[in-house]
């Protein structure tokens, strides 16, 4: 087998082991694609990378801190964000999508954690209990959210690989920028009536 058939091969190992879930979780951990791929295996991830971007996929590495390649987390997301339309698309709803934001927006701000009960009383300024419980639990589910046994919620592992967390706060932050302005025309309109 030449070089070029041998690393053809690897490139293919490479797209099954992160495309395919074969733990609880998807993606796979950095030791995993080495001890298959060999030591090389980052450049055989590079190339991988390559021919996705083609397609608007990508390799995402996601390390803890202080962790090295070997122990990190490696999926196949996509490369763009997605637009509202393909959201609903995708069968959330836009309040679901709104319920998730704050959620995470909240997480972001405290530093990754917030009891359940801080995230729902926000929550329940615009939806029915109800609707806000649904949504967190659809969240947990979907793996944007964990909930710990003391009714923590923190961010999931999908947070981690698909949100841009400072680009979340960047956004939310300037939408509260926005606001009083808003609010301060509406005023001066009022008081020329």
């Amino acid at each position: 087998m030449s070089s070029d058939e041998a690393f053809s091969r690897k490139l293919a190992t490479a797209a099954a082991m992160l495309l395919f879930r074969s733990h609880r979780k998807p993606g796979v951990k950095g030791w995993e694609l080495k001890q298959k791929l060999g030591k090389n295996y980052v450049k055989i991830i590079d190339a991988l990378n390559s021919y996705l971007r083609r397609i608007g996929l990508e390799v995402k590495t996601v390390l803890e801190e202080g962790e090295d390649l070997d122990k990190a987390r490696f999926y196949i997301v996509l490369s763009h964000q997605l637009t509202l339309s393909d959201l609903v698309a995708a069968g959330w709803s836009i309040d679901e999508v709104a319920a998730l934001a704050i959620a995470l927006s909240i997480l972001a701000s405290r530093g990754g954690k917030a009891p359940l009960r801080d995230v729902l009383e926000v929550l329940e300024a615009k939806l029915p209990r109800w609707k806000a419980e649904t949504y967190i639990e659809r969240a947990i589910r979907r793996g944007y959210l964990e909930k710990t046994e003391d009714d923590v919620l923190v961010m999931g592992w999908r947070t981690r690989v698909e949100v841009d967390q400072q680009e979340l706060l960047k956004t939310v932050l300037e939408l509260r920028l926005e606001e009083p302005a808003q609010g301060e025309e509406k005023e001066r309109d009022q008081g020329e009536e």
